[in-house]
């Protein structure tokens, strides 16, 4: 189980932006996810501050059960605590521990829930399909494959270890920091970061991390990569 919090009021998140390429600080609040049964959700990265993505917590309670996203929109999920049940329209079900994973191609039935306390981490957003490409349900551990071939992706940096170039790109990125702790640098500002920090990383931000401290780091990144950006 990772060492995440779930705001019970507030929640802290490092915001970079388009524009002024600056790190801001500000609270976030949790409410009632529409549509869906006893869970709670706190929206941590939206396309109202110019991500063509969604980034959310979602704390499901005891009995809780999800709603399908809207049409055309893709779905990953990341258990951080608990656990939950995901079942597909055929009846097919895979029991999602911490540390699992699941992609859900845009219009695919499903439903989630969880019999107890379960903390999921999920990424949403409006699916752009490439020619003779057909997407497929995907469901997964990082024990087994810690280079995801989905929307998210799972970084590990032993105490001193670094990204040996600093990353400018038009990709966009949402990283949750799920262990660990360290130095990220957003533009000309370096920023302390420890488990439970997020980072929205706008295109073309200048980036590096450097893993500090006596255990490793690892991060839940969105990547948005194969895709043309026009």
């Amino acid at each position: 189980m990772y060492s995440v919090p779930y705001p019970s009021g507030t929640f802290d998140l490092l915001l970079n932006l388009v524009a002024e390429s600056s790190v801001l600080v500000f609270w976030c609040s949790h409410s009632h996810l529409i549509d869906r049964t006893n869970t709670l959700g706190a929206y941590l990265i939206t396309p109202a501050m110019g991500s063509h993505f969604a980034m959310y917590l979602a704390n499901m309670q005891e009995n809780a059960r999800s709603a399908l996203p809207p049409h055309d929109v893709e779905r990953f999920i990341f258990v951080v605590q608990g656990s939950a049940m995901l079942t597909n329209a055929s009846g097919v079900s895979s029991k999602l521990m911490v540390d699992s994973y699941a992609y859900l191609p845009p219009n695919f039935e499903h439903s989630l829930r969880a019999e107890g306390s379960a903390t999921l981490v999920v990424f949403e957003r409006r699916y752009a399909s490439l020619e003779n490409h057909i997407t497929e349900q995907i469901v997964g551990s990082t024990d087994k494959q810690p280079l995801l071939e989905t929307p998210g992706e799972i970084m590990d940096f032993q105490p001193g270890d670094f990204l040996n170039v600093k990353e400018v790109h038009y990709n966009q990125h949402g990283l949750l920091l799920l262990e660990g702790q360290g130095i990220y640098r957003l533009g000309d500002s370096w920023y302390p970061v420890q488990a439970g920090d997020v980072i929205w990383m706008a295109p073309f931000v200048p980036q590096w991390y450097a893993a500090l401290g006596k255990t490793r780091t690892r991060y839940l990144l969105y990547k948005d990569v194969n895709r043309n950006p026009l």
